[in-house]
């Protein structure tokens, strides 16, 4: 970490920029613009990047089509898509453009695939419907009676990505500041003196400017700011998602990632291909009002997952099934709430020139997260 410049002018800060958290999105936010503020510092509280959301997910790169015309989610997770496959394809991150479908199960769920058709069509999302014959011939398992297919979804080496744009980052000259807290934050007239713990004790430096890509506590550090989060609409609520795996030869029934018709807080739970080949399904949505750091997979959830599983692979049951991860997402999203979109905000407008918050960053946050780099390197001047 860069020591803090005690005898310099208050004006002449340590870093130019520091990004809050080593997730998917802040090193995507780093390799962006490593190149434009040098010596760029990201800070991270665990002992490795990448430890928390953005390792304990589906790993999808999604389409497009879930997200309302004209949102955050729509236009960037189309965006990310594309820089996403373009990035994998150029240094090598491990990837296949495996594809999707989405499937109704009774013949009332097809208004829901021709609403979510016009949405995707809107946010120039490449897809078709087609019938239950259609369907049999993709996914022989799948007793659907029509599906929405997506050939551009894949799936993508969620740690192979984070560990390019972390080496990207880093040959630009950024340096990663593994286990540091940022614990506080104070404006002064033309830079920000950040408080940092560490195993060795409590730090500060001064920074330019303040990236906020902290995850599940995005809300917590833009409170250390000094922003009401409350008034502002920036707290977050945590949902924890579990996964189930699929063990023995019926592992192979699927072959593309199958998803119902979404969820209320969730897309459903789904068949998730990893890529090794490797069959899950997941995640469900706990709400954790209390916030509590717990990866731990209930197995006696076991039989509540069948019910799911079983409607959309009939021929997988909960012997078949086996307790795998758990992941946590900041929703900003509550329990009955509507849709939340992505917070992505330069805050001078509440005193905080060149801080930007980045809040709620869940679904489709690791397909959207070179996009939202693009955003965050527009807004920073």
């Amino acid at each position: 970490m860069p020591a803090h410049g005690g005898l310099r002018s208050a004006c002449v800060a340590d870093t130019p920029l520091t990004v809050v958290g080593a997730g998917v999105v802040g090193l995507a936010v780093a390799a962006r613009l490593a190149g434009r503020f040098p010596e760029l510092l990201i800070l991270e509280r665990r002992e490795r990047h990448g430890s928390e959301t953005s390792s304990r997910n589906s790993e999808v790169i999604h389409a497009g089509m879930y997200y309302p015309p004209g949102s955050l989610k729509a236009r960037l997770c189309v965006r990310g898509k594309h820089l996403l496959y373009e990035l994998s394809e150029r240094v090598g991150v491990p990837h296949r453009r495996i594809g999707k479908l989405i499937v109704a199960m009774q013949a009332e769920e097809t208004a829901e695939l021709e609403r979510l058709l016009e949405q995707g069509l809107r946010n120039g999302v490449e897809q078709e419907l087609v019938g239950a014959d259609a369907c049999r011939q993709l996914e022989p398992a799948e007793p659907a009676v029509a599906a929405l297919v997506s050939p551009t979804t894949g799936i993508v080496s969620a740690h192979g990505l984070m560990d390019a744009l972390l080496h990207e980052a880093r040959g630009h000259g950024a340096m990663l500041q593994p286990r540091a807290e940022l614990v506080g934050i104070e404006r002064r007239d033309c830079d920000y003196r950040l408080e940092i713990r560490t195993p060795e004790g409590t730090e500060t430096l001064t920074s330019e400017r303040v990236v906020n890509a902290a995850g599940l506590d995005a809300d917590r550090v833009a409170a250390l700011a000094g922003i009401d989060v409350v008034a502002a609409g920036y707290r977050l609520h945590w949902w924890k998602g579990s996964y189930f795996a699929v063990t023995g030869r019926k592992a192979r029934l699927v072959s593309r990632l199958v998803y119902p018709v979404p969820a209320h807080v969730s897309l459903g739970v789904h068949a998730v291909l990893g890529l090794e080949g490797r069959l899950r399904f997941g995640p469900d949505a706990e709400h954790l009002p209390e916030r509590q750091l717990d990866y731990a997979v209930d197995e006696s959830k076991r039989h509540a997952f069948a019910e799911g599983v079983h409607r959309l692979v009939p021929a997988i049951s909960a012997q078949d099934l086996t307790p795998d991860i758990a992941g946590i997402r900041p929703k900003l999203q509550g329990p009955g709430e509507g849709f939340r979109d992505f917070v992505i905000a330069e805050e001078a407008a509440r005193g905080l020139p060149g801080f930007v918050d980045l809040i709620g960053i869940d679904s489709p946050g690791l397909t959207s997260a070179p996009a939202i780099a693009e955003e965050v390197d527009r807004l920073l001047v």
